[in-house]
């Protein structure tokens, strides 16, 4: 899909925008106000431009709540991709009177993540019954860019069989089950390494919250 000067509407923006009426306008506001620009340029126009403009800023952010609320990094991108194909098949019942751009659209993500858990028979995250009328903040996604680097440094340091173990279960997703069955260890040998590494990285990430 070829990018337009919408890839990066907020390069550089580091302060507000006066408003026509001479006052600052909060940059979150502002890119809120974008985001509807670019949903209302899909509804009407079904504008693949804006589309992929809107895809760059929220896919990042939408994997980091997804992630947040307890899923893999995996299962948390193949949820975005879900989020935004339905996004651009149902951007005619978008609504800016009823609700802003990324409200709407992380409804959707909620909704979804929610219907996955279920089918899991997991318990939902209290966080994905709040009310959604407003994204995660800047200081929220933030906090998660800087834990995801805090818990991949740990990754790092751990026994190279307790690494690969780990990231076998926790970023790939695989049960138990099926990483016995694809490293032809004993199920045995890979809960004893998987418990091991989590040990260590309990130790080295007890700072995090």
């Amino acid at each position: 899909m070829m990018m337009t000067t919408l890839e990066k509407p907020f390069a550089g923006r580091t302060r507000p925008r006066p408003s026509k009426t001479g006052k600052t306008v909060p940059q979150q506001k502002q890119e809120t106000s974008q985001l509807t620009v670019w949903l209302i340029a899909v509804r009407d126009q079904r504008d693949r431009a804006a589309f992929g403009a809107l895809f760059d800023y929220l896919a990042p952010r939408l994997k980091g709540f997804v992630m947040r609320n307890g899923t893999g990094a995996a299962q948390a991108e193949e949820i975005v991709q879900d989020v935004m194909l339905t996004v651009w098949r149902k951007a005619s019942m978008f609504d800016p009177h009823r609700a802003q751009a990324s409200a709407w659209i992380y409804q959707i993500a909620r909704n979804r993540q929610i219907d996955i858990i279920r089918k899991e028979n997991r318990p939902v995250p209290d966080e994905l019954t709040l009310n959604p009328d407003t994204e995660p903040d800047a200081s929220q996604i933030l906090a998660f860019d800087q834990e995801a680097e805090q818990l991949r440094a740990a990754i790092d340091q751990l026994h190279p069989d307790q690494k690969e173990m780990i990231e076998k279960a926790y970023i790939g997703d695989l049960s138990h089950q099926e990483i016995s069955a694809q490293t032809g260890l004993p199920l045995g040998t890979v809960k004893s390494r998987i418990r091991l590494g989590l040990n260590r990285l309990r130790n080295e990430l007890k700072g995090l919250r």
